[in-house]
């Protein structure tokens, strides 16, 4: 490894013996560049470096010149020359000394030298023009004075290459291009050179620089990711899974104030996935009601903000009016102040003044005067919407909404604790049915099977006797009828002998011949058959409307059409579909009512047992 180098060239101690002629003494210039083989530039006897920059009294010990730091020539502050000046004035070099050389500064009239474009992350210089006799002890006290020098790479060829350990360091180096070096004293073409130091392409440099803004990306993200992070907003808080112990606690924050709109958001998200089942539902209902005992509260937060916002009206309007008093005394002293009697004493600049005042005070005024006016328009708009009693009972309303909010509070306990009460219950009459579900057998089993069955069968039992009874008390009401009609009969009979009997006594009185007799028999039978009709016809109960004539042509359609029959529900499923409104009893009855066109068979056994119609129309036109 080599020793660090100062940083600066103003650490570098020189030594005194090699300043062997002044720098500011012009002959001593021209010997040393007559030596080197260049022609001396400016006349003999003038100082070829200015005092500003040349200062004598010169001190190795310290930098290249009294009071000025090094800095760089690129980047202030960095350089091994002084800041540069301004762009009007030439920048001249000086000439440095070293142990082993000095180094000459080029013709300030020459062209600076020309450097390549600089690589990203350069920390290698290439350094041409090297005297033949140069080594690498040489090369280095040179050019440690720009920095640290990590290592040298020399060529049999007069250059080399030579690593730093930062980049600015590269800068301090290409100032050193152009000068001319020599070893020692010695006037030998060997001893001398003129150095060419550009940027130089490494892989370990472009690698680093590489490695540098990779982690300055990696850094940029963290950083944006930190920013993001801390401007995102926060997420919600995680909601619990569902259990007994967190349901009882869910239910003592719905019941507190502070901690209710945590808790709804908890209790509706469990409602939403599905955790109401027959054991929770009444521990449920207990949360609900809770937070329907909210409402309540709010509604009185309400109205007190409400009474807030009436009270801050009225605070309000009474400002506004001390405003417009306050404007109207303003408008009357301008208005004073414009009567003659004062008027004549101001003079006219001030006249225009207290006139331009008083306008703008008296627009203001009005201003003032229509808000105040809408206010009070508003008010009572107000008042006509509500009606008179509403004012003087909103105290009443309160206290009373108050008292209502605590008893409400106290039912709603007492519900919820017996709702408790009902969910506790029912989760022991589930456990007994779950017990008992676990301890029954395959006796059981088939018991149950077995009462099912019997059910079924006792079911259609059941409904046969239905049937049955229908039918019977059917059967009654022809009998009655029949009865009826033959005791009518009977009656017309009666009548009719009599009126035969006073006929003949009559024919035999009056002597009327055999004929009339029979003409007289021939009526009575007639009258006896129309009787007979008619009773047909009142037992029947004509149609009473067309629409019922309609629904018989229709089902009688039907029913033809199937000539098995059909139940009473498929017969009202297609007349669903002509009228929506007709109902399956109607259909029925007006069925029962024409038992000649229409009959009712039972087919089937047990719980297969079924009611079918028939039309039995033409069957009726045959025995009638």
């Amino acid at each position: 490894m080599m020793a660090a180098a100062a940083d600066g060239l103003g650490s570098i101690a020189m030594d005194t013996t090699q300043l062997n002629m002044s720098v500011t003494d012009p002959t001593a210039w021209a010997t040393a560049m007559n030596n080197l083989g260049m022609v001396p530039v400016g006349l003999p006897g003038q100082q070829l470096v200015s005092d500003s920059i040349c200062v004598p009294g010169f001190d190795p010990g310290l930098n290249m010149m009294t009071g000025i730091t090094p800095i760089n020539p690129m980047l202030p502050g960095l350089g091994l020359v002084p800041p540069p000046p301004p762009t009007e004035v030439a920048v001249v070099k000086e000439i440095i000394h070293c142990k082993s050389c000095t180094l000459f500064p080029q013709n300030p009239n020459l062209p600076p030298p020309s450097t390549r474009e600089r690589p990203p992350g350069c920390k290698t210089v290439f350094v041409g023009g090297l005297p033949e006799n140069a080594t690498e002890e040489i090369i280095q006290e040179v050019f440690e004075q720009c920095g640290d020098i990590t290592a040298i790479r020399k060529s049999k060829k007069n250059f080399c290459h030579i690593r730093f350990a930062e980049e600015f360091m590269v800068d301090k180096a290409i100032y050193l291009s152009g000068y001319r070096m020599r070893l020692g004293s010695s006037t030998d073409k060997k001893d001398s050179g003129r150095l060419h130091v550009d940027f130089a392409q490494a892989r370990d440099d472009f690698y680093e620089w590489e490695c540098r803004q990779r982690m300055r990306a990696r850094e940029e993200r963290h950083r944006r990711k930190l920013e993001e992070d801390r401007l995102r907003p926060p997420s919600p808080p995680a909601i619990m899974h569902y259990s007994e112990h967190e349901a009882a606690l869910l239910a003592d924050k719905l019941k507190d104030d502070s901690k209710f709109s945590e808790a709804i958001t908890v209790l509706l998200s469990w409602i939403e996935r599905g955790e109401v089942n027959r054991r929770s539902a009444n521990q449920f209902y207990s949360m609900v009601q809770s937070a329907n005992s909210h409402v309540r509260r709010l509604m009185n937060e309400k109205a007190t903000h409400e009474q807030e916002m009436e009270e801050a009206k009225e605070n309000f309007k009474s400002a506004l009016t001390g405003i417009l008093t306050q404007f109207e005394q303003i408008v009357a002293v301008f208005n004073a102040s414009t009567r003659q009697k004062a008027w004549d004493h101001f003079s006219k600049a001030q006249r225009k003044n207290i006139d331009i005042w008083r306008k703008h005070s008296e627009e203001l005024r009005n201003a003032q005067s229509e808000q105040l006016m809408g206010i009070r328009r508003e008010e009572e708009m107000e008042m006509s919407d509500e009606e008179t009693c509403d004012s003087p009972t909103k105290k009443m309303r309160v206290d009373e909404s108050a008292l209502a909010a605590q008893a409400y509070a106290l039912k709603e306990e007492n519900d919820s604790l017996r709702w408790q009460l009902d969910a506790y219950r029912n989760e022991v009459e589930l456990l007994k049915q779950e017990k008992e579900q676990l301890f029954r057998t395959e006796e059981n089993l088939t018991k149950d099977k077995q009462l099912q069955f019997l059910q079924q069968t006792l079911q259609g039992m059941q409904q046969q006797l239905l049937t049955i009874q229908e039918e019977l008390n059917n059967k009654k009401s022809e009998l009655e009828q029949a009865k009826e009609e033959q005791s009518h009969t009977q009656a017309l009979l009666k009548v009719l002998q009599e009126q035969l009997k006073g006929t003949k006594e009559l024919v035999e009185t009056n002597g009327h011949s055999h004929e009339d007799t029979n003409e007289i028999n021939v009526l009575t039978v007639a009258l006896v058959n129309q009787d007979r009709e008619s009773n047909i016809e009142k037992r029947s109960q004509g149609l009473k409307s067309e629409k019922e004539a309609l629904l018989i042509g229709i089902i009688s359609t039907f029913l033809h059409v199937h000539p098995f029959g059909a139940n009473i529900e498929y017969l009202w499923s297609y007349m669903q579909q002509l009228d929506s409104k007709i109902s399956a009893n109607e259909i029925e009855m007006l069925l029962m009512r024409l038992p000649r066109m229409f009959k009712q068979e039972f087919t089937g056994v047990g719980a297969t047992l079924e009611k079918r119609w028939k039309l039995c129309a033409f069957e009726g036109i045959k025995t009638a």
